[in-house]
Protein backbone atom coordinates (compact mmCIF):
# COMPACT_ATOMS: atom_id res chain seq x y z
CA UNK A 1 0.00 0.00 0.00
CA UNK A 2 2.28 2.91 -1.09
CA UNK A 3 1.50 6.15 -1.02
CA UNK A 4 1.35 6.61 -4.43
CA UNK A 5 -1.27 3.53 -4.86
CA UNK A 6 -5.11 4.45 -5.79
CA UNK A 7 -5.61 1.91 -2.17
CA UNK A 8 -3.70 4.28 0.38
CA UNK A 9 -6.07 7.02 -0.57
CA UNK A 10 -9.39 5.21 0.44
CA UNK A 11 -7.45 3.99 2.81
CA UNK A 12 -6.50 7.48 4.17
CA UNK A 13 -10.09 8.91 3.54
CA UNK A 14 -11.20 6.37 5.43
CA UNK A 15 -8.68 6.95 8.78
CA UNK A 16 -9.30 11.01 8.40
CA UNK A 17 -13.25 10.73 8.62
CA UNK A 18 -12.77 8.65 11.81
CA UNK A 19 -9.83 10.65 13.43
CA UNK A 20 -11.87 13.75 12.82
CA UNK A 21 -15.09 12.52 14.72
CA UNK A 22 -13.14 10.66 17.29
CA UNK A 23 -11.96 11.72 20.97
CA UNK A 24 -8.10 11.64 21.34
CA UNK A 25 -7.45 8.55 23.23
CA UNK A 26 -9.64 6.49 20.30
CA UNK A 27 -8.06 8.56 17.57
CA UNK A 28 -4.82 7.10 19.20
CA UNK A 29 -6.15 3.29 19.26
CA UNK A 30 -7.56 3.87 15.93
CA UNK A 31 -4.64 5.07 14.42
CA UNK A 32 -2.68 2.15 15.73
CA UNK A 33 -4.96 -0.42 13.99
CA UNK A 34 -4.68 1.78 10.73
CA UNK A 35 -1.00 1.94 11.46
CA UNK A 36 -0.59 -1.87 11.59
CA UNK A 37 -3.23 -2.98 8.82
CA UNK A 38 -0.71 -0.67 6.49
CA UNK A 39 1.78 -2.91 7.86
CA UNK A 40 0.05 -5.90 7.46
CA UNK A 41 -1.06 -4.72 3.66
CA UNK A 42 2.35 -5.53 2.27
CA UNK A 43 2.87 -8.82 4.38
CA UNK A 44 1.02 -9.82 7.37
CA UNK A 45 3.94 -11.99 8.95
CA UNK A 46 5.69 -9.36 9.68
CA UNK A 47 3.20 -7.63 11.46
CA UNK A 48 4.27 -9.70 14.63
CA UNK A 49 8.22 -8.95 14.26
CA UNK A 50 7.18 -5.00 14.26
CA UNK A 51 5.19 -5.47 17.81
CA UNK A 52 8.05 -7.39 19.00
CA UNK A 53 10.30 -5.45 18.58
CA UNK A 54 8.12 -2.34 19.59
CA UNK A 55 7.77 -4.88 23.33
CA UNK A 56 11.23 -5.38 23.62
CA UNK A 57 11.76 -1.51 23.43
CA UNK A 58 8.81 -0.83 25.66
CA UNK A 59 9.86 -3.33 27.99
CA UNK A 60 13.34 -2.71 28.05
CA UNK A 61 12.56 1.26 28.74
CA UNK A 62 10.32 0.54 31.50
CA UNK A 63 12.55 -1.60 33.39
CA UNK A 64 15.38 1.25 32.92
CA UNK A 65 12.84 3.91 34.26
CA UNK A 66 11.98 2.57 37.10
CA UNK A 67 15.81 1.60 39.13
CA UNK A 68 18.30 3.74 39.60
CA UNK A 69 20.65 0.68 40.13
CA UNK A 70 23.45 1.63 37.26
CA UNK A 71 24.02 -2.13 36.69
CA UNK A 72 20.35 -2.90 36.32
CA UNK A 73 19.93 -0.04 33.82
CA UNK A 74 22.61 -0.83 32.20
CA UNK A 75 22.04 -4.76 32.15
CA UNK A 76 18.87 -3.36 30.34
CA UNK A 77 20.07 -1.40 27.78
CA UNK A 78 22.53 -3.86 26.48
CA UNK A 79 19.79 -6.53 26.66
CA UNK A 80 17.13 -4.17 24.63
CA UNK A 81 20.05 -2.65 22.18
CA UNK A 82 21.41 -6.16 21.62
CA UNK A 83 18.37 -7.87 21.07
CA UNK A 84 17.20 -5.73 18.50
CA UNK A 85 20.53 -5.27 16.01
CA UNK A 86 20.41 -9.15 16.19
CA UNK A 87 16.87 -9.08 15.07
CA UNK A 88 18.19 -6.77 12.49
CA UNK A 89 21.32 -8.40 11.82
CA UNK A 90 19.69 -11.98 10.66
CA UNK A 91 16.99 -10.40 8.66
CA UNK A 92 19.14 -7.60 6.58
CA UNK A 93 22.80 -8.83 7.24
CA UNK A 94 22.92 -12.52 8.14
CA UNK A 95 23.51 -13.60 4.33
CA UNK A 96 26.08 -10.93 3.41
CA UNK A 97 28.27 -11.68 6.38
CA UNK A 98 28.09 -15.60 5.98
CA UNK A 99 29.13 -14.86 2.15
CA UNK A 100 32.11 -12.72 3.17
CA UNK A 101 33.14 -15.35 6.26
CA UNK A 102 33.36 -18.28 3.85
CA UNK A 103 35.34 -15.95 1.53
CA UNK A 104 38.04 -15.00 3.84
CA UNK A 105 38.34 -18.43 5.18
CA UNK A 106 38.28 -20.05 1.77
CA UNK A 107 40.98 -16.84 1.17
CA UNK A 108 43.81 -18.41 3.69
CA UNK A 109 42.75 -22.41 3.20
CA UNK A 110 40.45 -23.07 5.71
CA UNK A 111 37.21 -24.85 4.24
CA UNK A 112 34.10 -23.00 6.40
CA UNK A 113 30.42 -24.00 5.06
CA UNK A 114 27.69 -21.24 6.33
CA UNK A 115 23.87 -22.33 4.97
CA UNK A 116 22.59 -19.61 2.70
CA UNK A 117 19.16 -18.61 3.81
CA UNK A 118 16.53 -17.55 1.75
CA UNK A 119 15.23 -14.37 4.17
CA UNK A 120 12.78 -12.17 2.90
CA UNK A 121 13.95 -8.21 4.07
CA UNK A 122 10.92 -7.05 6.59
CA UNK A 123 9.68 -3.81 5.04
CA UNK A 124 10.86 -1.02 7.07
CA UNK A 125 12.78 -2.71 9.78
CA UNK A 126 16.03 -0.34 9.40
CA UNK A 127 13.86 2.59 10.54
CA UNK A 128 11.54 1.38 13.14
CA UNK A 129 14.43 -0.37 15.04
CA UNK A 130 16.42 2.48 15.12
CA UNK A 131 13.32 4.75 16.12
CA UNK A 132 12.32 2.13 19.17
CA UNK A 133 16.07 1.61 20.14
CA UNK A 134 16.37 5.83 20.55
CA UNK A 135 13.76 5.26 23.19
CA UNK A 136 15.33 2.36 25.47
CA UNK A 137 18.75 4.86 24.84
CA UNK A 138 17.03 7.89 26.00
CA UNK A 139 15.13 6.78 28.47
CA UNK A 140 18.94 5.20 29.61
CA UNK A 141 20.68 8.68 29.43
CA UNK A 142 17.12 9.89 31.35
CA UNK A 143 16.41 12.31 28.47
CA UNK A 144 12.66 10.90 28.22
CA UNK A 145 10.04 10.03 30.53
CA UNK A 146 8.86 5.96 30.78
CA UNK A 147 5.47 5.73 28.93
CA UNK A 148 3.44 3.44 31.08
CA UNK A 149 0.46 2.67 27.86
CA UNK A 150 1.80 0.44 25.68
CA UNK A 151 -1.20 1.45 23.16
CA UNK A 152 0.41 4.83 22.93
CA UNK A 153 4.09 3.76 23.26
CA UNK A 154 2.81 0.89 20.11
CA UNK A 155 1.55 3.80 17.78
CA UNK A 156 5.21 5.43 18.33
CA UNK A 157 7.13 2.87 17.05
CA UNK A 158 4.31 2.03 14.47
CA UNK A 159 2.90 5.51 12.89
CA UNK A 160 2.15 4.75 9.50
CA UNK A 161 2.95 7.71 7.74
CA UNK A 162 6.24 7.10 8.98
CA UNK A 163 6.52 4.20 9.56
CA UNK A 164 8.32 2.55 6.11
CA UNK A 165 10.75 5.23 5.00
CA UNK A 166 11.10 7.61 7.83
CA UNK A 167 11.66 10.01 9.13
CA UNK A 168 12.98 8.61 11.83
CA UNK A 169 11.31 10.13 14.79
CA UNK A 170 12.71 10.35 18.32
CA UNK A 171 10.12 9.37 21.38
CA UNK A 172 11.31 12.60 23.10
CA UNK A 173 9.02 14.38 19.39
CA UNK A 174 6.77 11.89 18.49
CA UNK A 175 5.94 10.19 21.87
CA UNK A 176 4.63 13.79 23.56
CA UNK A 177 2.11 14.40 20.35
CA UNK A 178 0.58 11.17 20.62
CA UNK A 179 -0.26 11.42 24.61
CA UNK A 180 -1.31 15.17 24.20
CA UNK A 181 -4.51 15.78 22.33
CA UNK A 182 -3.34 16.75 18.98
CA UNK A 183 -4.75 20.53 17.10
CA UNK A 184 -4.99 21.49 14.08
CA UNK A 185 -4.81 24.75 12.54
CA UNK A 186 -5.90 26.18 9.55
CA UNK A 187 -1.89 26.56 8.66
CA UNK A 188 -1.34 23.05 9.29
CA UNK A 189 -4.17 22.06 7.00
CA UNK A 190 -2.90 24.12 4.23
CA UNK A 191 1.12 23.28 4.49
CA UNK A 192 0.41 19.40 4.72
CA UNK A 193 -1.86 19.96 1.49
CA UNK A 194 1.20 21.64 -0.10
CA UNK A 195 3.39 19.16 1.32
CA UNK A 196 1.28 16.68 -0.19
CA UNK A 197 1.11 18.47 -3.48
CA UNK A 198 5.27 18.43 -3.05
CA UNK A 199 6.00 15.27 -2.02
CA UNK A 200 3.73 13.52 -5.06
CA UNK A 201 5.15 15.94 -7.60
CA UNK A 202 8.95 14.87 -6.48
CA UNK A 203 8.00 10.94 -6.67
CA UNK A 204 5.39 10.64 -9.86
CA UNK A 205 6.26 13.25 -12.21
CA UNK A 206 9.87 13.70 -11.06
CA UNK A 207 11.22 10.68 -9.71
CA UNK A 208 9.32 8.15 -11.98
CA UNK A 209 10.57 9.64 -14.87
CA UNK A 210 14.10 10.19 -13.93
CA UNK A 211 13.96 6.38 -13.53
CA UNK A 212 13.29 5.67 -17.21
CA UNK A 213 17.14 7.61 -17.94
CA UNK A 214 18.74 6.03 -15.21
CA UNK A 215 17.31 2.23 -14.88
CA UNK A 216 18.34 1.65 -18.72
CA UNK A 217 21.96 2.70 -18.26
CA UNK A 218 22.73 0.58 -15.27
CA UNK A 219 21.08 -2.16 -15.60
CA UNK A 220 22.77 -2.54 -18.97
CA UNK A 221 25.64 -4.46 -19.20
CA UNK A 222 28.92 -3.32 -19.85
CA UNK A 223 31.04 -1.99 -21.42
CA UNK A 224 29.54 1.70 -20.15
CA UNK A 225 29.49 4.41 -22.53
CA UNK A 226 31.02 7.67 -20.52
CA UNK A 227 28.47 10.07 -22.14
CA UNK A 228 25.38 7.62 -21.16
CA UNK A 229 26.57 7.28 -17.55
CA UNK A 230 27.28 11.11 -16.67
CA UNK A 231 23.96 11.57 -17.52
CA UNK A 232 22.83 8.84 -15.94
CA UNK A 233 24.73 10.14 -12.55
CA UNK A 234 23.02 13.55 -12.74
CA UNK A 235 19.68 11.80 -13.06
CA UNK A 236 19.80 9.21 -10.35
CA UNK A 237 21.02 12.10 -7.93
CA UNK A 238 18.02 13.91 -8.48
CA UNK A 239 16.03 10.98 -8.60
CA UNK A 240 16.96 9.17 -5.46
CA UNK A 241 16.72 13.01 -3.93
CA UNK A 242 12.98 13.14 -4.95
CA UNK A 243 12.12 9.49 -4.57
CA UNK A 244 13.12 9.83 -0.69
CA UNK A 245 12.06 13.08 -0.10
CA UNK A 246 8.55 12.86 -1.54
CA UNK A 247 7.95 9.99 0.76
CA UNK A 248 9.26 12.19 3.83
CA UNK A 249 7.12 15.14 2.37
CA UNK A 250 3.99 13.12 2.04
CA UNK A 251 4.27 11.93 5.61
CA UNK A 252 5.27 15.33 7.01
CA UNK A 253 1.74 16.39 5.07
CA UNK A 254 -0.18 13.00 5.99
CA UNK A 255 0.90 14.45 9.95
CA UNK A 256 -0.09 17.73 9.66
CA UNK A 257 -3.22 16.98 8.48
CA UNK A 258 -4.08 15.62 11.70
CA UNK A 259 -2.19 17.93 13.89
CA UNK A 260 1.25 15.97 13.78
CA UNK A 261 4.62 17.67 13.55
CA UNK A 262 6.70 14.80 11.89
CA UNK A 263 10.66 16.25 11.53
CA UNK A 264 12.19 17.44 8.66
CA UNK A 265 14.36 14.62 6.76
CA UNK A 266 15.27 17.55 3.52
CA UNK A 267 16.46 20.55 3.78
CA UNK A 268 17.33 21.53 0.53
CA UNK A 269 20.38 19.85 0.31
CA UNK A 270 21.56 20.60 -3.02
CA UNK A 271 22.49 24.37 -1.93
CA UNK A 272 25.21 23.06 0.44
CA UNK A 273 28.56 24.85 0.39
CA UNK A 274 30.31 21.37 2.25
CA UNK A 275 29.92 18.17 3.07
CA UNK A 276 28.82 18.75 6.76
CA UNK A 277 26.37 21.07 5.73
CA UNK A 278 25.44 18.54 3.17
CA UNK A 279 24.47 15.73 5.97
CA UNK A 280 22.94 18.49 7.75
CA UNK A 281 20.39 18.74 5.02
CA UNK A 282 20.50 15.34 3.79
CA UNK A 283 18.72 12.28 5.34
CA UNK A 284 18.55 15.02 8.71
CA UNK A 285 16.79 12.25 11.07
CA UNK A 286 19.35 9.39 10.06
CA UNK A 287 22.69 11.33 10.16
CA UNK A 288 21.36 13.03 13.40
CA UNK A 289 20.52 9.41 14.75
CA UNK A 290 24.25 8.41 13.97
CA UNK A 291 25.62 11.81 15.30
CA UNK A 292 23.73 11.37 18.52
CA UNK A 293 24.17 7.49 19.29
CA UNK A 294 26.99 6.38 17.52
CA UNK A 295 29.61 9.55 16.82
CA UNK A 296 29.17 11.32 19.96
CA UNK A 297 29.42 8.19 22.39
CA UNK A 298 32.44 6.63 19.85
CA UNK A 299 34.29 10.44 20.53
CA UNK A 300 34.14 9.49 24.25
CA UNK A 301 35.55 5.80 23.82
CA UNK A 302 38.64 6.71 21.67
CA UNK A 303 39.60 9.29 24.19
CA UNK A 304 42.48 7.12 24.29
CA UNK A 305 43.54 8.46 20.92
CA UNK A 306 45.37 12.05 20.85
CA UNK A 307 44.66 15.10 18.54
CA UNK A 308 42.35 14.89 16.04
CA UNK A 309 42.67 11.10 15.15
CA UNK A 310 39.63 10.21 17.59
CA UNK A 311 37.20 12.45 15.43
CA UNK A 312 38.81 11.28 12.08
CA UNK A 313 37.83 8.03 13.12
CA UNK A 314 34.67 8.22 14.78
CA UNK A 315 33.68 10.47 11.44
CA UNK A 316 34.88 7.42 9.12
CA UNK A 317 33.40 4.59 11.68
CA UNK A 318 30.15 6.79 11.43
CA UNK A 319 29.63 7.37 7.63
CA UNK A 320 30.89 3.67 7.01
CA UNK A 321 27.84 2.16 9.68
CA UNK A 322 25.26 4.98 7.28
CA UNK A 323 26.63 3.66 4.20
CA UNK A 324 25.96 0.21 5.55
CA UNK A 325 22.86 1.12 7.44
CA UNK A 326 21.28 1.02 3.69
CA UNK A 327 21.95 -1.96 2.83
CA UNK A 328 24.30 -5.69 3.12
CA UNK A 329 26.64 -4.87 -0.23
CA UNK A 330 30.02 -3.76 -0.25
CA UNK A 331 29.29 -0.27 -2.50
CA UNK A 332 27.13 0.51 0.36
CA UNK A 333 30.12 0.19 2.71
CA UNK A 334 31.93 2.15 -0.07
CA UNK A 335 29.55 4.66 -0.04
CA UNK A 336 29.85 5.31 3.53
CA UNK A 337 33.66 5.38 3.38
CA UNK A 338 33.73 7.80 0.64
CA UNK A 339 31.62 10.22 2.60
CA UNK A 340 33.91 9.62 5.83
CA UNK A 341 37.22 10.42 4.04
CA UNK A 342 35.72 13.82 2.65
CA UNK A 343 34.54 14.81 5.94
CA UNK A 344 38.18 14.08 7.52
CA UNK A 345 39.14 16.31 4.65
CA UNK A 346 36.52 18.86 5.08
CA UNK A 347 37.67 19.24 8.37
CA UNK A 348 41.57 19.72 8.15
CA UNK A 349 40.81 21.80 5.13
CA UNK A 350 38.72 24.38 7.19
CA UNK A 351 41.02 23.88 10.45
CA UNK A 352 44.21 24.52 8.17
CA UNK A 353 43.16 26.88 5.65
CA UNK A 354 39.33 27.91 5.99
CA UNK A 355 40.14 31.67 6.53
CA UNK A 356 42.53 32.10 4.09
CA UNK A 357 40.50 31.27 1.08
CA UNK A 358 37.73 33.34 1.84
CA UNK A 359 36.99 36.16 -0.12
CA UNK A 360 35.86 39.46 1.49
CA UNK A 361 34.15 41.34 -1.87
CA UNK A 362 30.32 40.60 -1.83
CA UNK A 363 30.76 39.71 -5.86
CA UNK A 364 33.34 37.21 -4.00
CA UNK A 365 31.47 36.19 -1.60
CA UNK A 366 28.37 35.39 -4.03
CA UNK A 367 31.13 33.71 -6.74
CA UNK A 368 32.51 31.71 -3.97
CA UNK A 369 29.84 30.10 -2.64
CA UNK A 370 28.51 29.13 -6.34
CA UNK A 371 31.49 27.56 -6.68
CA UNK A 372 30.88 25.63 -3.31
CA UNK A 373 27.67 24.89 -4.26
CA UNK A 374 28.78 23.51 -7.78
CA UNK A 375 31.61 21.72 -6.24
CA UNK A 376 29.87 19.96 -3.64
CA UNK A 377 27.12 18.48 -5.78
CA UNK A 378 29.43 17.03 -7.76
CA UNK A 379 31.36 15.36 -5.05
CA UNK A 380 27.27 14.33 -4.72
CA UNK A 381 26.80 12.90 -7.39
CA UNK A 382 29.83 10.73 -7.40
CA UNK A 383 28.12 9.26 -4.19
CA UNK A 384 25.42 8.70 -5.54
CA UNK A 385 26.83 6.78 -8.45
CA UNK A 386 28.46 4.47 -5.57
CA UNK A 387 25.10 4.33 -3.91
CA UNK A 388 23.12 3.20 -7.45
CA UNK A 389 25.69 0.50 -8.40
CA UNK A 390 24.84 -3.09 -7.87
CA UNK A 391 28.49 -4.12 -6.93
CA UNK A 392 31.90 -2.55 -6.85
CA UNK A 393 32.96 -4.79 -9.89
CA UNK A 394 30.14 -2.23 -10.89
CA UNK A 395 31.28 0.67 -9.56
CA UNK A 396 35.14 0.46 -11.31
CA UNK A 397 33.48 -0.23 -14.52
CA UNK A 398 31.69 2.89 -14.74
CA UNK A 399 34.57 4.60 -13.43
CA UNK A 400 36.35 2.82 -16.63
CA UNK A 401 33.54 3.96 -18.37
CA UNK A 402 33.50 8.03 -17.68
CA UNK A 403 37.77 7.86 -18.55
CA UNK A 404 38.04 5.60 -20.75
CA UNK A 405 34.81 5.25 -22.89
CA UNK A 406 33.83 9.09 -22.82
CA UNK A 407 32.64 9.21 -26.57
CA UNK A 408 29.27 8.57 -28.53
CA UNK A 409 28.13 5.69 -30.89
CA UNK A 410 25.92 4.04 -32.12
CA UNK A 411 24.73 2.12 -29.27
CA UNK A 412 24.78 5.76 -27.54
CA UNK A 413 24.15 8.32 -30.58
CA UNK A 414 23.92 12.17 -30.58
CA UNK A 415 20.39 11.79 -30.75
CA UNK A 416 19.70 9.71 -27.94
CA UNK A 417 22.25 12.11 -25.89
CA UNK A 418 20.29 15.01 -26.64
CA UNK A 419 17.05 13.62 -25.82
CA UNK A 420 18.29 12.26 -22.63
CA UNK A 421 19.53 15.78 -21.76
CA UNK A 422 16.30 17.50 -22.67
CA UNK A 423 13.86 15.24 -20.55
CA UNK A 424 17.01 15.21 -17.54
CA UNK A 425 16.34 19.33 -17.73
CA UNK A 426 12.41 18.76 -18.14
CA UNK A 427 12.16 16.84 -15.18
CA UNK A 428 14.09 18.54 -12.63
CA UNK A 429 14.11 22.53 -13.83
CA UNK A 430 11.18 23.52 -11.44
CA UNK A 431 12.86 21.52 -8.59
CA UNK A 432 16.28 23.23 -8.76
CA UNK A 433 13.72 26.99 -8.73
CA UNK A 434 11.61 25.61 -6.01
CA UNK A 435 14.18 24.29 -3.66
CA UNK A 436 16.62 27.32 -4.33
CA UNK A 437 13.32 29.52 -2.66
CA UNK A 438 12.90 27.48 -0.16
CA UNK A 439 17.15 27.52 0.35
CA UNK A 440 16.83 31.34 0.82
CA UNK A 441 13.48 31.75 2.89
CA UNK A 442 15.02 28.80 5.45
CA UNK A 443 11.95 27.55 5.34
CA UNK A 444 10.77 23.97 3.56
CA UNK A 445 6.91 25.57 3.14
CA UNK A 446 7.88 29.21 2.13
CA UNK A 447 5.65 28.76 -1.47
CA UNK A 448 2.44 28.97 0.78
CA UNK A 449 4.16 32.09 1.73
CA UNK A 450 4.51 34.04 -1.15
CA UNK A 451 2.01 36.44 -3.08
CA UNK A 452 -1.23 34.64 -3.62
CA UNK A 453 -0.57 35.37 -7.57
CA UNK A 454 2.62 33.46 -7.44
CA UNK A 455 1.14 30.51 -5.41
CA UNK A 456 -1.24 30.02 -8.17
CA UNK A 457 1.55 29.82 -11.12
CA UNK A 458 3.32 27.06 -8.70
CA UNK A 459 0.28 25.59 -7.88
CA UNK A 460 -0.52 25.35 -11.11
CA UNK A 461 2.57 23.85 -12.30
CA UNK A 462 3.00 21.42 -10.02
CA UNK A 463 -0.63 19.90 -11.06
CA UNK A 464 -0.88 20.07 -14.50
CA UNK A 465 2.86 18.45 -14.98
CA UNK A 466 1.76 15.93 -12.16
CA UNK A 467 -1.28 14.97 -14.33
CA UNK A 468 -0.19 15.44 -17.32
CA UNK A 469 3.48 13.68 -17.39
CA UNK A 470 3.36 11.78 -13.93
CA UNK A 471 4.07 8.32 -14.38
CA UNK A 472 1.01 5.77 -13.32
CA UNK A 473 1.37 2.55 -11.91
CA UNK A 474 2.61 3.30 -8.38
CA UNK A 475 6.11 2.64 -8.73
CA UNK A 476 7.45 1.70 -5.20
CA UNK A 477 9.45 3.90 -3.75
CA UNK A 478 13.18 3.54 -3.53
CA UNK A 479 14.08 3.35 0.28
CA UNK A 480 11.25 0.41 0.73
CA UNK A 481 14.35 -2.02 0.19
CA UNK A 482 16.33 -0.53 3.11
Amino acid sequence: MGFNSSVFIIFFIIVYVLYRVLAHQWQNRMLLLASLVFYGFWDWRFLALLLLSTWIAYACGGEIGKTDDAHRRKFFLVLGISTKLCILGFFKYYNFFAENFQALFNLVGLHLSLAHLNIILPLGISFYTFQTMSYIIDVYRKEVKVTSNFFDFALFGSFFPQLVAGPIERAKHLLPQIQAPRVITREKIAAGCYLLLWGYFLKIFAADNLAKIVDPIFDAAPPYNGMAILLAMYAFTFQIFCDFAGYSSIARGLGLLMGFDIVVNFNAPFFSTNVQEFWNRWHISLSHWIRDYVYLPMMGGLRFMKGNGRVYTALVASMTLIGLWHGAAWNFVLFGIYYGVLLVFYLIIRIRWGTLIMPQSPFGKQLWFWFRVVFIFHLTVIGMMIFRCHSLQQVGRIFNGLFFNFYLTSRFSLFQFLKTTVNFFWAVWLIVVLEYVQFKKQDVCAVIRLPWVVQGIVYFLLIFLLITFGVNGGQEFIYFQF
